[in-house]
């Protein structure tokens, strides 16, 4: 479920605003104070690996927030592929205002781009099988930028919060049932979907019975998958709507393809946004006469 041009919008104004509060409160820049308000700079943002690039608007709405008069022109957008080496924006303005927000803009820059970097890799190993699920594990405050960076890798978005839709994990369904749980899912939330986590195949079949919209395949082996699968597919032939299936818990990077052609829909990943490593991308200034 991806987010609205307008919700991204005000996400990026607030992450920014608060990225540079953590490094302006409550005394300002003390060390670009020293520099000439008069000295004025250009600089390139240079890939120093290659990858996909994210985090264009934090960048662009932290010189804005800083100094509106620092003009950035953007060479690439979100989602395009550059190679080390590669410049990606220029910039000109004060010098002093632009030391000021230069590491706030590539902190988020380095951030985002290693995150749809890393998506855009599990993409690849999919081949052309199951769509690559992001989750909630994201950086308290930065989700919505980290789920636009999902996007930008070419993966796609998984409930953005809990008001979402209804998702029954183990420890929801302490003393009840899926099927009491879904039920009454349905009787306060119609038409809301329900998504329910199964790691047994009676969980699986319990779920189906119940009318579950998603199944969440949970710690299961490809092979595990695959009889869920046949199970789901059975179902359907008797004439029931066929749920989303998702497989996610211990996938890493080079399990993917071993799961993406079981004939799941989905394959999940906290890692895609938890543990993504930056991408080293720098500014590189030339002051101005």
């Amino acid at each position: 479920m991806s987010q609205s041009p307008e919700s991204l919008e005000s996400a990026i104004r607030s992450s920014v605003q608060r990225a540079l509060e953590e490094d302006l409160v409550p005394d300002g820049d003390l060390t670009a104070a020293l520099v000439s308000p008069e000295l004025l700079t250009s600089g390139t943002f240079t890939a120093r690996q290659d990858g996909i690039l994210a985090g264009v608007g934090c960048a662009t709405e932290t010189f804005r927030q800083v100094d509106p008069t620092i003009k950035i022109s953007w060479h690439c957008s979100d989602g395009d592929r550059f190679n080390a080496g590669e410049a990606l924006a220029t910039l000109e303005g004060p010098l002093a205002k632009v030391l000021t927000a230069e590491r706030t803009a590539l902190n988020f820059l380095s951030h985002l781009s290693g995150i749809a970097t890393s998506v855009a890799q599990w993409v690849n190993n999919t081949d052309g099988g199951a769509t690559i699920w992001d989750t909630r594990k994201t950086i308290p405050g930065l989700r919505s930028v980290e789920k636009a960076a999902v996007l930008a890798g070419g993966g796609a978005n998984h409930r953005h919060n809990l008001s979402d839709w209804v998702m029954l994990k183990d420890n929801h369904l302490t003393g009840t049932t899926i099927t009491d749980a879904v039920m009454s899912s349905r009787q306060k939330w119609p038409g809301r979907t329900v998504h329910v986590e199964c790691d047994s195949f009676d969980q699986v079949q319990e779920a189906l019975d119940a009318g579950a919209d998603i199944l969440l395949l949970d710690n299961m082996t490809p092979e595990e998958v695959k009889h869920c699968v046949s199970v789901v597919d059975k179902h359907v032939k008797n004439g029931a709507k066929r749920p989303l299936l998702e497989a996610s818990g211990g996938i890493t990077l080079d399990m993917v393809s071993s799961y993406s052609h079981t004939g799941v829909d989905y394959i999940s990943s906290g890692s895609l946004t938890n543990s993504a490593p930056a991408l080293d991308i720098g500014l590189d200034l030339v002051n101005l006469d």
